[in-house]
């Protein structure tokens, strides 16, 4: 399975986020999406997603033979960087909750508390309402239920950044156990978790998405002109 996204472009106004971003994704991979602050990695994540509608270009995703079919919205999972879950209700019952409105969808649903052993929540928690998680715990439960959905993309907007240190190392785990059944996407704008975690590093700059080879980038050099290619300004169009 691919992701073929082909010259998206997005604008606000006269601000160009988008100016043509073409990349092919293919699964079993993690792609690391790397780029400044408002480069436009969550603009390219909700243009996939279709939250925004694109100006320009498209995207659909391709069989092993080469066959092209339209993204559905079961075939996107989206990790939002700023959680968000039904505070109102335990982590048990928003499990069972979603369990419910996703029948038929889930392979091989379990019991909720098969899911949050899956994902590391300790028994104490389970019985919690959300809105007393921490953001990091919110976070987790989100990334659960994207997991328990099984897409075929899943987007991760900046997922590790509110977790902390051994958390972050076991969701690091969790993602390269699923990453075979997956086109996964992660954005973050620090090199050294993409270099630790991704399969493949994609810059997004400038509007434009460009392939970074893993052998070039164990050039300490070459690193150093990714960080000032990022700096230059863009173009004047």
């Amino acid at each position: 399975m691919k992701l073929v996204v082909d010259q998206l472009q997005k604008r606000f106004g006269t601000q160009e986020v988008l100016r043509g971003a073409s990349f092919t994704f293919e699964q079993g991979k993690i792609y690391g999406l790397i780029g400044r602050n408002g480069a436009g990695k969550t603009t390219f994540f909700n243009c996939l997603n279709e939250d925004l509608t694109a100006d320009g270009g498209s995207f659909h995703l391709e069989d092993d033979a080469g066959a092209a079919r339209p993204v559905t919205a079961d075939d996107m999972g989206y990790v939002l960087s700023t959680p968000v879950v039904p505070e109102f209700l335990t982590a048990r019952e928003f499990l069972q909750f979603f369990l419910e409105i996703n029948r038929g969808k889930i392979p091989y649903p379990k019991a909720p508390d098969v899911y949050l052993d899956y994902m590391c929540i300790d028994p104490a928690d389970r019985g919690k309402l959300l809105k007393d998680f921490s953001h990091g715990m919110k976070n987790k439960m989100q990334m659960l239920v994207n997991i328990m959905a099984d897409p075929a993309v899943l987007l991760l907007d900046e997922p590790l950044t509110s977790f902390d240190v051994v958390v972050a190392d076991e969701m690091k785990a969790l993602l390269r156990r699923i990453k075979t059944r997956h086109i996964i996407l992660l954005s973050t704008h620090i090199m050294d978790l993409a270099l630790d975690l991704c399969d493949d590093i994609v810059i997004l700059h400038h509007g434009v998405l460009q392939e970074v080879r893993r052998e070039d980038l164990a050039d300490e050099a070459y690193k150093d002109r990714i960080i000032a290619a990022l700096k230059e300004e863009p173009d004047v169009v």
